[in-house]
C-alpha cells in the first residue's frame, strides 16, 4: 500500500528557479570576495542593478558564470580597475536636469552668500561633469573665489578623468543647452577651449576643487559643508545603505545646510527624514533643520 511522504520532505509545490538561485548565491559570494580582497563594499547595492551590471561584465570578460568572473578578479588584479567601470555608474552630463541648477541659483545661492567661506561636497562625482557645473555656477554667482569643492567617488579612474576636465567635443552642444536652461547669463564657451575633438575646461576652476577617493558605504564624514550634491547615486543602493549615506550627509552639513539629490530619489522613507525640510520639492533640494 502506497504511503504519502511526510510534509517536511514532500516535493515543493512551488517550482524553484535554480538558475536564479545560483546566480544570487554567486553574486553574494562575488561582492563578499571583492570586499575582502580590494576593500570596495558593494554589499549594500540594489540587487537588480548589481545583477544587470555583472551580467554585462560577464560578457566583457568572456565568463559563463559569476564564479568564473570571481576567479579572474581574485587572481588577476589588473582586471579589477576595469570591473569598477561596470560596478559604478559613469553616466553624467554637465548641468543635467537644468531646473535643479536653476533652483540652486534662485533659492540656495542667496543664502550661501551669507557665509564668509563655503564648502561644497559632490558625492559620487563620477567623471566630473556635475563638479564643473557647480564650479561654473558658483563663479557666475560670484561665490567660487571663496569656495572649496570636495569631489569624491570610489572609482579612481573616473576621478582621474574628472581631474583632467577633458570631454569629447561632441558632448558640448548638449552641455551648452543645459547650461543655458539653468539660467546662466554667460556662455559655456567662456569656460573651455576646444581642439582636436576635445574640450578642456579652464584650469582655474580646478583650483577650487579637491578630488578624492571616498566610499559612502565604508568611509566617514571628513568636513563640515554648506551644500551637498549627490544625485542619481542613492537609487543604486538598498535601503540600509541609503540610510547610511543620508546619515553621513546629515552629519556633514552645517546647521541649515542644503542637500540636493536626484529627480528619482526621495528623502521620504529615510530614517533621517525628520532632520530635513523640503526646500525645493520639485527639484529634490532639502535643508537640514536647525537642531539644538
Amino acid at each position: 500500500m502506497a504511503t504519502s511522504l511526510p510534509r517536511a520532505i514532500a516535493v515543493s509545490e512551488t517550482p524553484v528557479d535554480s538558475n536564479a538561485s545560483d546566480f544570487a548565491i554567486e553574486m553574494q559570494l562575488l561582492v563578499d570576495a571583492i570586499y575582502l580582497k580590494y576593500h570596495y563594499d558593494f554589499r549594500g547595492y540594489a540587487a537588480a542593478s548589481l545583477k544587470r551590471r555583472l551580467t554585462t561584465a560577464m560578457v566583457r570578460f568572456h565568463c559563463r558564470t559569476l564564479s568564473q568572473l570571481q576567479d579572474k578578479i581574485l587572481h588577476d588584479p589588473s582586471i579589477f580597475p576595469q570591473m569598477l567601470d561596470y560596478l559604478t555608474v559613469q553616466v553624467s552630463e554637465m548641468f543635467r536636469d537644468p531646473s535643479y541648477f536653476a533652483a540652486l541659483r534662485r533659492s540656495v545661492v542667496p543664502l550661501l552668500r551669507t557665509y564668509p567661506s563655503l564648502k561644497v561636497w559632490v558625492a559620487g562625482c563620477s567623471t566630473g561633469e556635475e563638479v564643473y557645473s557647480l564650479a561654473i555656477l558658483l563663479r557666475e554667482e560670484g561665490l567660487l573665489a571663496r569656495t572649496l569643492i570636495y569631489a569624491t567617488d570610489i572609482n579612481t579612474q573616473a576621478l582621474a578623468m574628472a581631474e583632467a576636465g577633458v570631454y569629447d567635443v561632441e558632448r558640448i552642444a548638449g552641455f551648452t543647452e543645459n547650461h543655458r536652461q539653468s539660467g546662466a547669463a554667460t556662455s559655456l564657451s567662456d569656460y573651455y577651449t576646444a581642439a582636436y575633438g576635445r574640450a578642456v575646461f579652464d584650469k582655474s576652476l580646478r583650483q577650487h576643487i579637491v578630488f578624492s577617493d571616498h566610499s559612502l558605504a565604508t568611509d566617514s564624514v571628513f568636513a563640515e559643508v554648506q551644500l551637498i550634491s549627490c544625485r542619481n547615486v542613492l537609487i543604486y543602493f538598498d535601503r540600509q545603505l541609503q540610510d547610511r549615506a543620508m546619515g553621513l550627509f546629515r552629519e556633514s552639513l552645517c546647521r541649515k545646510g542644503f542637500l540636493g539629490i536626484g529627480s528619482k530619489e526621495s528623502m521620504r522613507f529615510s530614517v533621517h527624514a525628520p532632520g530635513f525640510d523640503e526646500f525645493e520639492r520639485a527639484d529634490r533640494i532639502y535643508q537640514k533643520r536647525g537642531e539644538a
